[in-house]
């Protein structure tokens, strides 16, 4: 897998997100000096040879009002994390959902799930909800919540 100056100059060109117009790959072909035909190719051949992992919308939750996040964590059974992951993450108040492993006896949580909401109240009661669908499979959970903004950034290429 390797990468032609094009390909660099795409990913130059939107490492720091889409631009926020009517026609974003349009205006990314301008910059690059193809078309945007060509920029949406390139992009998907890049993201199906894993050069590039994903083209996605990241919101700015906080800017939204949804100022109450929560990293819910829980101790379920190892034989159905992956069912109960994709049942968390199916969740409207869910952003995302991932198996990690433990590492007992300090840390004998194995399913992550962030819950945003607006307030406090709201988290805690949606964590409730999700306990009582687990039922026998909740072995323990706790809320752990934000207390500072993070700037998230992936992998830039430079100059």
């Amino acid at each position: 897998m390797s990468i032609d100056a094009l390909d660099r100059a795409i990913i130059k060109a939107t490492q720091e997100g889409l631009p926020l117009v009517a026609r974003p790959y349009d205006a990314v072909a301008e910059q690059v000096g193809t078309s945007a035909a060509e920029v949406m190719a390139r992009m998907r051949s890049m993201l199906e040879d894993g050069i590039i992992r994903r083209i996605g919308c990241v919101p700015n939750h906080y800017a939204l009002g949804y100022k109450a996040n929560g990293m819910t964590v829980w101790d379920v059974p190892d034989s159905r994390v992956d069912a109960i992951g994709g049942k968390m993450g199916a969740l409207d108040f869910v952003s995302h959902c991932y198996h990690r492993p433990r590492h007992l006896p300090e840390w004998p949580y194995n399913l992550f799930a962030m819950v945003h909401a607006r307030n406090h109240e709201t988290v805690d009661a949606r964590v409730e909800e999700m306990a009582a669908s687990l039922g026998e499979d909740d072995h323990g959970h706790r809320v752990l919540y934000s207390t500072r903004i993070l700037k998230k950034t992936g992998l830039r290429i430079g100059g």
